[in-house]
């Protein structure tokens, strides 16, 4: 895998942390240079530590996915420091677990606006410029089995419905892009041992147990199993794949 990518400019956002941060350490081991992209000023820390531990070349930028004009102008600030940005994998979003009868509008509309409207303002801020450049490129969004299963016991509507979106979405823009040279996949992970996830084994034990009992896994994945997949997805072995949501969920859907 460690020559992949060799020759890429990656730009992966919610790179800050988590799985983000774990794909882009795969994207970066693979070869490719590597801009990290966050809300969160905590980025800047960790580009730096990715840097040391890779000994890729990588850069940190605040920008929030769900302004046009910030998107923007975080792909032109990258392009100016690696070149063209030509490797996306975007994994901002954001989690809501507040029953419908509950949740407001404002906060239905931040969950769409930020999992969903995030999704096609990134993924079109990457064409535009490899298209005026002449230039080829692949994207990889993360999209959720939550947009296949209505996954409980968790309710969360908006966040289910973001995620069916924004894979579908990947995949209108996979067709309509592909003669532009651009080639978009997503990935649909199940649960992961994130920040977010961790809590629920330690708070609430009994939601953890109904988990695991519909993940024949037995287990949450672990954020190092996503980076394989996502530099598979970016590098030209898997060209031929076109507007599709991998599953990676330990089983999950397949009950």
């Amino acid at each position: 895998m460690d020559s992949i990518l060799v020759g890429r400019t990656a730009l992966v956002t919610g790179g800050g942390r988590g799985l983000g941060l774990a794909m882009a350490e795969a994207v970066a081991r693979a070869g490719a240079k590597v801009a990290l992209l966050d809300v969160r000023d905590e980025v800047h820390a960790a580009a730096e530590q990715l840097a040391g531990a890779t000994g890729a070349e990588v850069v940190g930028v605040t920008a929030d996915v769900t302004d046009e004009a910030s998107v923007e102008a975080a792909f032109a600030q990258v392009a100016d420091r690696f070149g063209v940005v030509d490797a996306l994998v975007h994994a901002a979003g954001v989690a809501d677990v507040t029953p419908a009868m509950d949740i407001t509008p404002e906060k239905f509309r931040r969950v769409v606006d930020i999992n969903l409207t995030g999704t096609f303002l990134v993924c079109r801020a990457f064409v535009r410029p490899l298209v005026a450049a002449g230039r080829t490129g692949s994207a990889v969004t993360i999209a959720s089995m939550s947009g296949m299963r209505v996954n409980r016991p968790q309710d969360q509507a908006a966040y289910n419905a973001s995620k069916a979106g924004a894979a579908q979405l990947t995949k209108s823009l996979a067709v309509e892009w592909l003669p532009l040279g651009v080639r978009l996949n997503s990935i649909s992970p199940g649960y992961f041992a994130s920040e977010q996830t961790l809590e629920v084994p330690r708070e609430r034990p009994e939601q953890f147990a109904e988990w695991m009992a519909h993940t024949p896994a037995g287990r949450m994945g672990e954020p190092h199993e996503l980076g394989p997949l996502a530099v598979y997805l970016l590098g030209e072995q898997s060209a031929y794949i076109v507007g599709q949501s991998i599953v990676i969920d330990g089983g999950y859907t397949a009950l």
